[in-house]
């Protein structure tokens, strides 16, 4: 599975994604989509003093090759379910 592939950008380069996170892993990983479209991403760190939400963005700026500054939680930032928003500028 490849990650970039669900990157779409709309009219305002903006790019959004649900994110469900399984925390406490072996290795960061994207290896699933539900039905509804959310991306199921299991990730290392734990849950707690945002540690996990800092390895998502460092997980995306990594696989998309995006500097981190354009990638935020808008959403989610004390649930395993979260939104990201990715811009382009």
């Amino acid at each position: 599975m490849n990650l970039a592939d669900y990157l779409k950008f709309d009219e305002y380069n903006k790019a959004y994604f649900k994110v469900k996170i399984t925390p406490k892993q072996p290795k960061n990983e994207f290896f699933s989509v539900m039905d509804d479209g959310t991306l199921k991403l299991r990730i290392k760190a734990i849950p707690e003093k945002w540690k996990a939400n800092k390895e998502v963005i460092s997980y995306f700026s990594e696989e998309l090759n995006i500097n981190k500054k354009y990638i935020e939680i808008i959403s989610g930032t004390t649930d395993s379910v979260k939104i990201i928003r990715i811009s382009q500028n």
